[in-house]
């Protein structure tokens, strides 16, 4: 028989990172709820975070699909690096966790501001994203280990009862976080703000975590050391939300080019008319631009060249007594339908009302559109134009002579189902017998796989195409999202194109423009002879069309 030492004691050993229960302000049972109470806060805070970073990503870059996968691959890759490197931590888990909220609240709280800035100024954003998606994730995967200690800390518990009430109060946090996103913070703050604000929230309640209820684990100097951290990531994040209006407006001039003359944020889009901006090459100042969500809608120097070239052919085809456009808010498509004086009602089909009100209401983009959209022939309906073609059947409603669709570039990935085999046969579907749809496809140029993926769709639902591109779109005078590259802050000076289709039942339509119709003033026959000639040489064969399943619309 062998016998153990007096010293020793029997029994498994405990790790060697647990400590004894800590001495808490509150009684075990509330010091537990407090702990849980932090970790709902955090990952309410933590998803905010990764939801800002997809929305910044989509927004300046443009491509949903592709930004959202790349943060959510990163952070949660970084989420499980931050847990291994939590590990280190556990015997000082108390510390640890007040720094890691620090720094998390500072990255997760700035990480808006800083992405903006940087795309402003410098340009491009792709690098940093996925730098703050690396930090932001690595802090919140240290989160857990951390706190499943310090709740052990206060009274222990089997693992898996501990793991399951961390993970319901995490799971629970995160759903309220990112149901606050889109339906409380970004409508009353903003990103920027929305994202400074709860970085706030997020340094209070960890510091005061660690300060208050768990102070007798911290060395008096730790505590002069977290309260001195998180006083200043607490002032660094009120400071941001103290200048954040001056600053989003110097960004904006810095991204625009120009004087930003109106902002409005709906519950669509950010709608932004600049004024005063100068395109490379030019001779005299733009007189404004209108975008949306950052993207160029319409810039003075080129749009009545771009709507002329969309909507006449389609209006010299054939009938055009009932007309229906799809987007165009903006009221210039409309423009160029009502100068033919044989229409006799207008449909547009909005998304977002906003834009319709800045329409009617700004004094430059209403002389541009002539009013148009007060005209008594016209009717004005919100929805998106999938859903509205979708439920046509059911208003009762005659067929269209003329469907123009006026809607966003199919390269943006939001707007692939409009540009779908769906999408075109409903709008086949509400063409009158000698009916026409036209359909601008994008840049041609740019990208012709994308351009000849929406002809061949429109094919496919049993419509005769007649493609043209037509070149004068004035890509030099933009600097951001999707607009012209940039070099050294400066956008390079180049002409791009506009990719259109002409659809028909039956046989191909004419390209024409109306010989005794209202003459355009940017556009003219030879202009759609050589656009005509352009798609006939540069057509791309052998492409599958584009579905709600399968989008093709790339390159």
């Amino acid at each position: 028989m062998i016998e153990t030492p007096a010293s020793a004691p029997a029994g498994p050993q405990p790790p060697a990172h647990r400590q004894a229960a800590v001495r808490l302000p509150v009684p075990a049972g509330a010091g537990r709820f407090l702990v849980l109470t932090a970790v709902f806060v955090c990952a309410a805070c933590g998803l905010v975070y990764e939801l800002e970073l997809v929305a910044l990503g989509s927004y300046l870059a443009g491509d949903s699909v592709t930004q959202t996968s790349v943060v959510l691959s990163v952070m949660v890759f970084a989420m499980g690096l931050g847990s291994l490197l939590a590990k280190r931590l556990r015997t000082r888990a108390a510390a640890g966790f007040g720094v890691v909220e620090a720094l998390l609240a500072l990255a997760g709280g700035g990480s808006a501001m800083a992405l903006y800035a940087y795309f402003a100024w410098v340009g491009g954003s792709g690098t940093v994203l996925i730098g703050f998606s690396l930090v932001i994730g690595v802090l919140i995967g240290a989160e857990m280990p951390l706190l499943m200690t310090l709740i052990q800390r206060i009274r222990a518990q089997d693992a898996g009862g501990a793991v399951a009430d961390l993970f319901a109060a995490d799971y629970v946090g995160a759903l309220v976080g990112g149901l606050a996103f889109p339906f409380l913070l970004l409508p009353l703050m903003g990103q920027l703000s929305g994202a400074l604000a709860v970085g706030t929230v997020n340094a209070v309640v960890g510091g005061a975590l660690v300060l208050w209820l768990f102070r007798s684990d911290l060395s008096p100097r730790s505590r002069r050391a977290l309260l001195l951290l998180n006083g200043l990531v607490v002032a660094l994040l009120i400071t941001g939300l103290a200048v954040v209006d001056p600053f989003e407006k110097a960004a904006r001039r810095a991204v625009y080019g120009g004087e930003v003359r109106v902002v409005r944020t709906t519950a669509v889009q950010e709608i932004v008319l600049t004024e005063g901006v100068r395109h490379p090459g030019g001779s005299a100042p733009e007189r404004f631009g209108l975008f949306l969500d950052g993207r160029l809608r319409v810039c003075s120097g080129d749009e009545r060249r771009y709507h002329e070239a969309l909507v006449h052919p389609a209006m010299a085809a054939g009938p055009h007594g009932r007309v229906l456009v799809l987007g165009g808010g903006d009221g210039l498509a409309l423009r160029e339908v009502l100068r033919h004086p044989e229409v006799e009602s207008a449909t547009v089909v909005e998304l977002d009302p906003g834009v319709v009100e800045v329409a009617r209401t700004d004094p430059a983009l209403g002389r541009l559109n002539r009013r148009a959209l007060d005209d008594p022939r016209v009717r004005v309906e919100t929805g998106d134009a999938f859903d509205w073609l979708r439920a046509w059947p059911r208003s009762g409603r005659p067929p269209y002579d003329v469907i123009v669709s006026d809607l966003p570039d199919p390269g943006i990935s939001a707007n692939t189902r409009l540009y779908s085999q769906e999408f075109f046969g409903l709008a086949a579907r509400a063409l009158a017998e000698r009916g026409r749809l036209a359909v601008h496809a994008g840049p041609a140029g740019e990208r012709p796989r994308a351009y000849w993926t929406v002809e061949t769709t429109l094919r496919t639902v049993g419509l005769r195409t007649a493609p043209y591109v037509v070149d004068g779109r004035l890509t030099g005078f933009t600097t951001g999202p999707d607009r012209s590259q940039r070099q050294g802050g400066a956008a390079r000076s180049r002409s791009g194109d506009w990719g259109f289709v002409l659809a028909a039942r039956g046989a191909a339509p004419p390209l024409a423009l109306a010989p005794d119709g209202p003459a355009p003033r940017a556009f003219d026959r030879a202009d759609l002879r050589r656009a005509a000639d352009r798609a006939r040489r540069a057509r791309v064969t052998g492409l599958p069309p584009s579905t709600l399943m399968h989008p093709h619309h790339r390159g």
